[in-house]
């Protein structure tokens, strides 16, 4: 048996032995009721192993200052390694992966798997009878060239070959990390080209982002990055990518052509991300005051959530709840209360919901001091031509007249004043306070995201964060009351005097407004809607008018 036999067999039996013992190892530890007590010593003791069975050290000192790495808590040896920062801390990164790559030859197989893709490409273009399979077989070999090409360690700059390198270059080439990019990156441009001969526009566009990831001077991957964002309609992208091409070679022909093609469009799409960016600097302003108004006025503001369910396809215990609370809401967010360019005072939106026949009015502008018997008379008149009947064609007994209504507000956030450091466990459809500025901003921007304000990606974050809110909701519901269906009981209400105005409904010390939408409810006094209502909602006060309260 040769020399090179003999040291092959050590090699494999060092790697059998480092094997079995972190089995060992790991069967003890998990046996263990307290854990991995006993790690340091069993993997310092699985090391002193490897060493005795032949692993060489080129001096005592360097044999001393390894084992004093292994009693340092934050050591972790190669073979226990999980992710690529761990291997390194391990200072034995090239070392390992020598020995995990002995036998094979990644810049060889990296460099044939490439050729493969190419050529699968080029017969794919030969072929008359227009078989794709070709184009597929491309993509696999591309997805295996950058297999190994991530298993390659790359030299140093400064790396000086010795005669056997050279002459193993054939079989076992070697590179620089900037060559090692520039491959990586013409494998990832030519797989983004097979996707395009597939029609896989998006995976035209991510593996063109990672060629020019590794190499921005890869032109033909700016090209084909353009052309993916040019048939998944994002303009402003591909304008961007053909401008990042065209720094490279400004006469390009094909980038020039496609400039041409696509320029209005581009145009438009910066346009409209420009007055986005405006519009959420105004919003942001604007969330702002009125945040430091509330605050200051003593408003209170809450917030529900946006959405109904967790999942599109929900079946869940509850799906429905937050859907037949609030849907009334649901049209009208993302409203903010305004301040008049004249006199400085407040307007808000304002939501009247008509509990007992299942219907509700918006209004837009509702002035601070404005009574609310004058909107009610404006909405609901009194009989003036004798005829007995309503404007309302849903209002069958003509009951809806401003001296017939009584109206209510209900009582939010009860026993949680927004002072207290742990946030209370609330029904998911119930309504949550805002206590703090920020908390504002981020529902507000969210409500706005969901109108589409943002476009469809953004309105497509906000959706997936308001059902992550509300799955966290309901979560915590559960662990305390152990059911959506244990429901808190019915919120207490405040009656509103009509001769009142909204701003004495507005501070009143019960008062929370959901959604920044003042919600109001309205019942004919003698409907027996009304009659139910008060049954399972305790009125706790009334909201008088001035005159009267003084």
């Amino acid at each position: 048996m040769s020399s090179e036999d003999a040291k092959q067999r050590e090699r494999d039996a060092l790697v059998d032995k480092l094997k079995s013992t972190k089995e060992q190892w790991d069967a003890e530890a998990n046996a263990s009721p307290d854990g991995p007590d006993e790690t340091d010593a069993l993997l310092s003791k699985a090391i002193e192993m490897a060493i005795e069975q032949g692993k060489g050290w080129t001096s005592s000192d360097e044999r001393e200052k390894y084992l004093e790495t292994l009693l340092d808590d934050e050591f972790i040896p190669p073979l226990f390694a999980e992710n690529e920062e761990e291997l390194e801390k391990s200072g034995l990164k090239d070392a390992f992966t020598t020995l995990h790559n002995e036998g094979e030859f990644p810049g060889k197989s990296m460099l044939d798997f490439k050729e493969k893709g190419n050529q699968s490409i080029a017969f794919g273009k030969k072929n008359e009878a227009g078989n794709i399979q070709y184009y597929r077989d491309a993509v696999n070999h591309y997805y295996e060239a950058m297999h190994w090409a991530n298993r390659i360690v790359p030299k140093d700059e400064d790396f000086v070959p010795t005669i056997e390198e050279l002459n193993d270059q054939d079989i076992d080439p070697y590179f620089t990390e900037q060559e090692l990019d520039e491959i990586r990156s013409v494998i990832l441009s030519n797989c983004a080209m097979a996707h395009m001969l597939l029609k896989n526009w998006g995976f035209v566009r991510d593996e063109a982002k990672k060629a020019v990831a590794f190499n921005s001077q890869n032109l033909k991957a700016w090209y084909r990055l353009a052309k993916a964002h040019q048939m998944l309609k994002d303009w402003e992208a591909a304008g961007d990518a053909i401008d990042s091409g065209l720094k490279i070679e400004k006469g390009n022909k094909d980038l020039l052509k496609l400039q041409k093609l696509l320029g209005d469009k581009v145009r438009k799409a910066r346009l409209n991300r420009q007055q986005r960016e405006r519009s959420r600097a105004e919003r942001t302003a604007r969330i702002k005051d009125v945040w430091r108004y509330c605050k200051e006025d003593s408003i209170s503001l809450g917030r529900v959530s946006l959405v109904a369910t967790v999942k599109d396809d929900e079946d869940d215990e509850g799906g429905d709840a937050v859907e037949a609370r609030w849907h009334h809401h649901y049209p009208h967010t993302g409203q903010l209360p305004k301040r008049q360019l004249h006199g400085g005072g407040w307007t808000w939106p304002v939501l009247f919901v008509y509990p007992s026949h299942h219907q509700s009015d918006f209004i837009e502008h509702f002035a601070e001091d404005d009574i609310i018997a004058m909107r009610m008379a404006e909405m609901f008149p009194e009989e003036e031509d004798g005829n007995g009947e309503t404007e309302m064609p849903w209002d069958y007994n003509n009951e809806f007249r401003c001296s017939n209504l009584a109206v209510y507000f209900e009582v939010h956030c009860i026993g949680d004043d927004g002072a207290g450091k742990q946030k209370p466990v609330i029904h998911p459809d119930s309504v949550e306070r805002l206590t703090d500025q920020g908390s504002a901003m981020r529902f507000y921007e969210s409500s706005r995201a969901l109108k589409g304000d943002e476009g469809p990606e953004m309105a497509n974050v906000a959706r997936c964060m308001e059902r992550k809110h509300l799955h966290q909701q309901r979560k915590a519901w559960i662990k305390k009351h152990g059911s959506l269906w244990a429901t808190p009981d019915p919120c207490p209400v405040v009656q509103v005097h009509p001769a009142a105005t909204l701003s004495q409904v507005l501070r009143h010390s019960n008062m929370v407004v959901p959604n920044f939408l003042v919600t109001v409810m309205l019942f004919p006094n003698d409907h027996p809607a009304h009659l139910e209502f008060l049954k399972e909602h305790k009125c706790i006060g009334i909201v008088e008018p001035e005159e009267i309260s003084k």
